[in-house]
């Protein structure tokens, strides 16, 4: 079996972790600083469970840029936040999100990352696809996006 692909990043953001928290554990909240919001402005939402807890969801179904898919918070502890997320559409994929948070001088370093078991549909991507440049630019873009909101 192949390894699964990880793919991370990191930033710093001038505040507690219990600041940042609930943008990460309260899955509403991620149209604040998601990098792919805007994606399809006809995007469906479908949300259920008690915001920012363990077996909250999220569903949605957008055009083909947005795709279709869902997302279950699994952990939400001071400085962590776990996430299943599925993918229905445009491809059928399962991976792991977690946030990671640590006080460091200046704030806390949030980092970001999502492990995916390696299928055929992956494998077959990676020949065209460098995934961790690929989504990567989209973490940057994510984290930059949460570093604004939550410092503002």
């Amino acid at each position: 079996m192949a390894a699964p692909t990880i793919i991370e990043r990191e930033t710093v953001i001038t505040a507690r972790p219990t600041d940042i928290t609930p943008y990460l554990a309260d899955l509403h909240r991620w149209v604040e600083w998601s990098p792919w919001e805007g994606q399809d402005p006809a995007l469906q939402r479908q949300y259920n469970g008690e915001p920012g807890t363990v077996g909250s969801t999220y569903a949605w179904k957008g055009n083909r840029k947005a795709g279709a898919g869902s997302m279950e918070v699994t952990r939400v502890a001071p400085l962590e936040v776990g996430v299943d997320l599925q993918f229905t559409a445009p491809f059928t994929s399962s991976s792991t999100v977690v946030f990671q948070l640590a006080e460091v001088p200046g704030g806390t370093r949030v980092v970001w990352s999502m492990t995916s078991p390696q299928n055929l549909m992956s494998r077959v991507m990676g020949v065209f696809i460098n995934m961790d440049k690929f989504l990567g630019r989209d973490f940057e873009k994510g984290l930059a996006k949460l570093k604004t909101t939550v410092e503002h």
